[in-house]
């Protein structure tokens, strides 16, 4: 890895930050007439922490990780977008990421005019690491991995993943959104052997707290202080902070929902491969299903006139004739089965 002042943009790493009331005193006082606040309270008169520090600690002991290496976002999407904004000079610098994949990895590289470069899976979603290293070059400073691979579903190989990470000098990202749905461990009890690595992951998943939106990026505390130094001071407010909060004292709801997903994907696949309709179900390790069908395109609109509504990634690389199929409840299943004959 290069030095992480080499990586960073040189206006970020001279940057100064935005210093917020929060951020000047923090701790216990009788009167605030600091941050020109509405003086009577309503539970929400006040700004919340902007680093939110005892979230960070609820979810770095169910980690086993240190706060300092947590960065809570607006969702995945904006540690993503600030990933970009950090290490990415526009037209100069360039990224390099798997395809197919994560759609929003293009859509903030094109936000911020720097040049995006894929790198097709193998037929079977696999990853070769060699063909990704020879697409990047000096100007490469960020390479996004998602694993498990959303729409493919599949667990990136870990040994061409270690290839990536030992022979890049930039910054690698792993997007872990679906890990929990997976029979793998995640990288971030390897992140202190890791200074160039960025680890994603969402409460939107197996935590049901999608519309809560509250995604985690985990990095080495240096990487996390340019995180900080650059979001926007109070991004993530009060509500979700106290709400996810809660959420954290429920893991054993958590892990009892993955577990019955987990047991419904089984059921799931199996009869798929049933239907005739049905030409291939591709191995998965998240809360979904990639199925190639006869025809991708008739079959979703006739499911969608049923009120039964899938997602079509015909058009996407390597996935022709493909449909997304995240896994429901019985019931919800069920009805896609029976629509399916």
């Amino acid at each position: 890895m290069k030095e992480l002042q080499q990586l960073v943009r040189p206006n970020i790493f001279a940057l100064k930050p935005y210093s917020c009331a929060r951020n000047e005193f923090t701790g216990e006082a009788s009167v605030f007439i600091d941050a020109n606040e509405n003086p009577f309270d309503t539970s929400y008169n006040r700004y919340p922490d902007p680093l939110q520090i005892l979230l960070k600690e609820k979810i770095a002991k169910l980690k086993g990780v240190r706060p300092s290496q947590i960065m809570l976002g607006n969702g995945s999407d904006e540690p993503i977008d600030l990933i970009i904004r950090i290490f990415c000079e526009p037209k100069h610098d360039n990224i390099v990421a798997i395809e197919p994949t994560y759609g929003m990895y293009q859509v903030c590289a094109d936000v911020n005019n720097v040049e995006y470069r894929k790198v097709l899976l193998n037929a079977d979603f696999s990853l070769s690491a060699e063909r990704l290293l020879a697409a990047t070059d000096d100007n490469t400073k960020v390479v996004f991995l998602c694993s498990p691979n959303n729409p493919t579903g599949n667990l990136l190989n870990r040994t061409e993943i270690n290839k990536i990470i030992d022979n890049f000098s930039g910054i690698v990202v792993i997007d872990e959104a679906y890990i929990d749905f997976a029979g793998e461990t995640s990288w971030l009890q390897s992140i202190d052997k890791l200074p160039n690595v960025v680890v994603l992951q969402t409460f939107s998943k197996a935590w049901g707290l999608a519309a809560v939106r509250c995604g985690m990026a985990f990095a080495s505390e240096e990487i996390i202080a340019y995180f900080n130094k650059v979001k926007y001071p109070y991004n993530i407010n009060l509500l979700t902070q106290n709400f996810v909060s809660e959420r954290l004292d429920k893991v054993e709801e958590k892990d009892a929902w993955v577990k019955n997903i987990l047991e419904q994907r089984d059921v799931l696949i199996k009869q798929l491969t049933k239907k005739s309709i049905v030409k291939q179900v591709y191995q998965t390790d998240a809360n979904f299903v990639l199925v190639k069908v006869a025809d991708a395109n008739a079959t979703y609109q006739h499911l969608m006139q049923k009120g039964i509504i899938v997602r079509n990634r015909n058009n996407v690389s390597l996935c022709s004739n493909c449909l997304r199929i995240t896994v429901g409840t019985a019931s919800e299943n069920q009805a896609l089965l029976n629509e399916l004959n």
